[in-house]
């Protein structure tokens, strides 16, 4: 048994219920989204590969747990302050 549909079912019934918006408005969106979030994870990496790396490096010239622990949050912080500033920095110029 086949059932034969038109192909904009309800088109003609429901035209006042359709989007006002244009379809890529909401791509748009989404892919500015997209990009945020993976410009903030590989900030976040970046932070934390750098973290490890002044512990490591502490570490490695004979210093304490405690002392290599500080060194890496300062050094996290720093990295994010500075992807902070320079995202202000560029915000004028990107809008």
């Amino acid at each position: 048994m086949f059932i034969f549909v038109p192909l904009n079912h309800g088109a003609q019934a429901f035209r006042e219920v359709r989007p006002c918006q244009h379809p890529t408005m909401y791509k748009e969106l989404a892919v500015t989204v997209a990009v945020v979030l993976l410009a903030v994870a590989v900030v976040t990496v970046v932070a934390l590969m750098a973290a490890a790396g002044a512990a490591t490096l502490v570490r490695l010239d004979g210093g304490t747990w405690p002392s290599a622990l500080t060194r890496a949050a300062l050094t996290f912080t720093a990295v994010i302050t500075l992807a902070t500033a320079v995202t202000a920095a560029l915000t004028p110029l990107l809008t």
